[in-house]
């Protein structure tokens, strides 16, 4: 039978449900301040990105951001030349790229051992109290870990070297290590604070994705005779395999950021380490005091990296979804 105009049933007409309205409402209500803050502090600002193109001045008449942009001289290229014309241009590209491969492929492997861990504790009390105290690093400051870490490398009364005094059985005066004036020791100071710091809170996001795991996977695996450590290869880590990538992913597209107040605070103001401690982010805030608040080129600067980022993130998204397009971003 073929349906004609005369004989096609009636459409509905969208009617009003109260119901419906009231929690589209409710979720809206709830991922607004998330919105806005987002459009805020994220999307509006990019209009900014003009500035790394710019001999930005600020101008005495109407002192305002739209007028300093509209009257400043455009440079082109000029404020990113800074960033690779200086003979400590390869140091601290080194330095971002290689301490953020090293701080990677360690964060990962250790959060995810000391996820592991404290599912596989049988006391669940004594697990929450390891979480404490693992997490509890992620929220100090790096001034105060500086300051925990001088009390262990000063020169005068550091604990390290109090204690190598006692021990001294030489001849002549101990002089102790000079902390802060040798590099040797920094790539390993630096990494070993790094991990300290946010393998807690890496650790949380493993273990809870470990929690959410369908617990009858483990009874099937223990029919078939499965020790503990094969359920974890064979169950815990193939569940945990989504999070582990976006989490690599994401820290790829970071790649050349590097967490300033590590690289800064924990070396004391000491020049002697700027071969192995000197990255992007603190040279650009270097040149922005010396250039007396050049914003050009620290905009390029951020602008550079971002870039970069973005590069990273797609190709390491790409290869992902080539691989395994179940657990790429997009």
């Amino acid at each position: 039978m073929t349906l004609t105009a005369a004989n096609k049933p009636p459409r509905k007409k969208n009617s009003y449900n109260p119901a419906k309205t009231k929690k589209l409402l409710a979720l809206t209500s709830m991922a607004a301040p998330g919105a806005i803050w987002l459009i805020m502090l994220r999307y509006l600002p990019m209009a900014g990105i003009i500035i790394a193109f710019q001999d930005y001045k600020v101008y005495p008449k109407g002192p305002s951001l739209l007028n300093n942009i509209i009257h400043s001289k455009f440079v082109g290229l000029d404020n990113f030349k800074f960033l690779f014309s200086s003979t400590d241009s390869w140091i601290m590209i080194r330095n971002t790229v290689g301490y953020n491969l090293v701080f990677i492929a360690l964060g990962l492997v250790i959060s995810v051992a000391f996820a592991i861990l404290l599912f596989e504790l049988p006391r669940k009390r004594i697990a929450k109290t390891y979480q404490t105290v693992m997490f509890f690093p992620y929220f100090l400051s790096w001034v105060v870990v500086s300051y925990f870490l001088f009390a262990f490398l000063s020169p005068d009364k550091g604990l390290i070297n109090m204690t190598q005094k006692a021990a001294w059985t030489g001849e002549g005066v101990f002089r102790g290590t000079q902390w802060y004036s040798t590099t040797g020791p920094w790539p390993y100071i630096l990494t070993f604070a790094n991990v300290w710091k946010n393998t807690g809170y890496t650790a949380i996001l493993y273990l809870a994705t470990i929690t959410g795991i369908d617990f009858s996977q483990y009874e099937a695996a223990r029919i078939d005779g499965a020790n503990r450590w094969q359920q974890m290869k064979y169950v815990t880590l193939p569940n945990i395999k989504p999070m582990i990538t976006i989490l690599l992913i994401m820290n790829l597209g970071k790649i050349f950021n590097a967490d300033f107040g590590l690289f800064y605070s924990l070396r004391m103001g000491s020049g002697a380490l700027n071969s192995v401690t000197q990255v992007i982010d603190t040279y650009v805030y270097a040149a922005l005091i010396n250039t007396r608040g050049n914003l050009g080129m620290t905009t390029a600067a951020g602008l550079f990296q971002n870039v970069v980022g973005f590069i990273f993130l797609m190709s390491a998204n790409a290869v992902v979804r080539k691989i395994d397009p179940d657990n790429a971003l997009f």
